[in-house]
């Protein structure tokens, strides 16, 4: 290709030739000059000048990104993007040069590309199926026109074939929380209480994709802009307000932003008395869906408005019907979400006061067993005691709300992790995905449920769509590399890794589940520096004690794993058991995988899919153990 207007380098890993050709013949028939090398071998210092000059004189380079690259750590693809990323910094601010493409379902949040390459808005090609619409684009970048639209990500099943992607992106949103303009510093859990309300009604509505939670609070007080939301969260509407609260008035300003041009498609504020907090928060979703439908499917604003007002009502099940119960039921959430004992029990102390008022409302129930679950689950009350609180409490509310997503959510958290019941368990997530599909906890929860019971494409997709649609959890990228990494996924799981690091620098076990990662890589003394760095020590020892005897340390192994009997035999009976299967010493094992049973260990949750076990399979003791255990085939 030589020096042109026109000119479009495409770079691509070669497993992905497939996809680069039908981008290429795309923008080739809309009279569009690519240069497209299709020689396998590549190298030698002729071709390596042409691929440098094409570079230096290309007017759009095209990086095209998908699970291919991201599993690569060296490649001529990544020369190719260090040089167009070296060219770029020449250039002016309001120059188009760089136009990523992303053919599958990677996440940009985790992508492992230049950060150059984040700076600039990505577009999706599901396996490389190219709209004539992105040929028109290009064909305005070039010419000078405007950089193209944010394409909202589409998270793709790892199993459905290009073609049948939609014509259209869904409609995306992120919920920031409410900026707390009250006099009163406690309020605040108000303004959150409102943005959370909302975003979890927004969550249940069918074909709406609404960032968790979790990435959108990251946001709060920090002053980021509607681009750097949309652009961390990967939507294209943010929904931000305020509240001002004054004794039993309250004035709520509210705006729905277009990412793409910082246009507001919406805006209001409402002066009510508390008394109307359910019809205002009514009002605001409605709104809301009714715009994005109105905007992004083209309806009539009569029939945008009926289909947001059936939809609104329907996700709204389970709340207080008196606005005391609701102030208190939102302080008592409040409390809870620090995850510390005082804080704890004073949130369970104000759900409690709210069901007083209220014994109907089904989500203080809901959130009442969430507070019992946790205080069993970091041991703050015996968990024969907690337990069956949690359980007496989401039955309740199932049994006042049965169609109600978060109660069985929550219900399947209790049959997974302390029934050891698999099946009930799927069951519960499922229903709570059918009810609510943009709940993260519910995907992230059916994705363990996949990797327990052995579904490994499964779980990856599952974990993937977590990712895509709460891109700053971190507890997201860890359970996507433990399922990548169960299925010798080994560097794609290292950098899900990486990105959890990244995200949480002190996360607890994120270091030791690395650390076993570079160790299966052949990285040891990678792997002996890593493990270091944990924070938790039951798991630091666990991970150290493989590591040590894979680098034929006996001794030093030894030592790790007598300390790790010695000081948490009680909570981490099935490390000790994993810790012997690397050591293909089955009778230890065995013995200890037993005890994990005994004490309803949640790492049984593993047991399917853990390598370190594999010098079991042989063994009789294991289908045996396997079906005791439910997980047999």
């Amino acid at each position: 290709m030589s020096a042109s207007a026109q000119g479009i380098f495409l770079s691509y890993a070669s497993q992905d030739a497939e996809a680069a050709e039908r981008i290429c013949d795309a923008l080739r028939a809309a009279g569009l000059e690519v240069w497209f090398d299709q020689n396998e071998l590549r190298g030698g210092d002729a071709w390596d000048a042409s691929i440098r000059k094409k570079i230096k004189e290309c007017m759009l380079f095209v990086p095209i990104i998908s699970t291919n690259t991201e599993s690569r750590s060296e490649g001529y693809f990544r020369l190719e993007w260090k040089l167009a990323v070296d060219r770029s910094h020449l250039m002016a601010d309001d120059r188009t040069f760089l136009l990523p493409v992303v053919i599958d379902d990677t996440p940009e949040t985790m992508a492992r590309v230049p950060d150059r390459f984040r700076e600039r808005q990505w577009t999706r090609l599901p396996g490389g199926v190219t709209p004539a619409t992105f040929a028109e684009r290009v064909q305005r970048l070039l010419s000078g026109g405007a950089a193209p639209a944010v394409a909202a990500p589409r998270v793709v099943p790892a199993a459905a074939p290009a073609a049948a992607a939609p014509a259209h992106e869904p409609p995306s949103i992120a919920v920031l929380p409410f900026v707390n303009r009250s006099h009163d510093e406690e309020d605040e859990y108000f303004s959150d209480g409102l943005a959370d309300e909302l975003l979890n009604v927004l969550a249940k509505i069918r074909g709406l994709r609404v960032a968790a939670r979790s990435s959108a609070f990251t946001f709060k007080g920090k002053g980021a802009t509607v681009e750097e939301v949309g652009r961390a969260l990967n939507v294209a509407t943010v929904l931000e307000g305020s509240v001002r609260k004054a004794g039993s008035r309250m004035r709520i300003s509210v705006q729905l932003v277009k990412v793409a041009d910082g246009y507001h498609l919406w805006s209001q504020t409402y002066d009510r008395t508390l008394e109307d907090i359910f019809a205002v928060q009514d009002d605001i979703a409605q709104s809301v869906v009714a715009e994005l439908r109105t905007t992004l499917f083209g309806e009539t604003d009569a029939k945008a408005t009926q289909h947001a007002s059936v939809q609104v009502v329907a996700a709204a099940k389970g709340r207080a019907t008196d606005p005391e119960a609701h102030r208190l039921f939102l302080q008592g959430r409040h409390f809870i979400d620090r995850r510390t004992r005082e804080d704890s029990a004073r949130g369970i102390g104000y759900l409690k006061q709210a069901l007083e008022i209220d014994p109907e409302f089904a989500l203080a129930w809901v959130h009442l067993a969430r507070a019992y679950a946790t205080e069993a689950e970091l041991g703050w009350v015996p968990v024969a005691e907690g337990v069956p609180r949690a359980r007496d409490a989401v039955a309740r509310a199932l049994a006042l709300e049965p169609d109600l997503a978060e109660g069985h959510a929550q219900m399947g958290w209790i049959e997974m992790t302390y029934d050891c019941d698999w099946h009930a368990a799927e069951a519960s997530f499922q229903r709570a995905l059918e009810l609510a599909p943009g709940n993260a906890d519910a995907l992230i929860a059916a994705g363990a449920m996949a990797l327990t019971l052995g579904r490994l494409d499964e779980a990856i997709a599952l974990y993937r769509q977590v990712v895509a649609q709460d891109p700053l959890r971190a507890s997201g990228y860890q359970t996507l590399g433990l399922a990548l990494g169960a299925s010798d996924r080994l560097a794609e799981a290292e950098a899900a890794y990486r990105k959890t690091m990244e995200l949480a620098p002190q996360r607890e076990v994120a270091r030791a589940v690395l650390s076993l990662n570079l160790l299966a890589q052949g990285r040891g003394d990678e792997a002996l520096a890593e493990v270091s760095r944990e924070p938790n020590e039951a798991y630091r020892l666990w991970a150290l004690a493989i590591i040590e005897d894979a680098a034929g340390r006996r001794t030093e192994s030894d030592v790790a794993l007598q300390n790790l009997i010695a000081k948490y035999q009680t909570e981490c009976a099935y490390q000790v058991a994993d810790v012997y299967g690397a050591r293909g010493d089955a009778d230890l094992a065995f013995d200890w995988l037993e005890r994990a049973y005994v004490q309803r260990d949640a790492g049984l949750a593993d047991t399917k899919t853990d390598g370190h076990l594999r010098s079991l399979y042989a063994d009789p003791r294991w289908d045996a153990f396997l079906r005791k255990m439910g997980l047999a085939d």
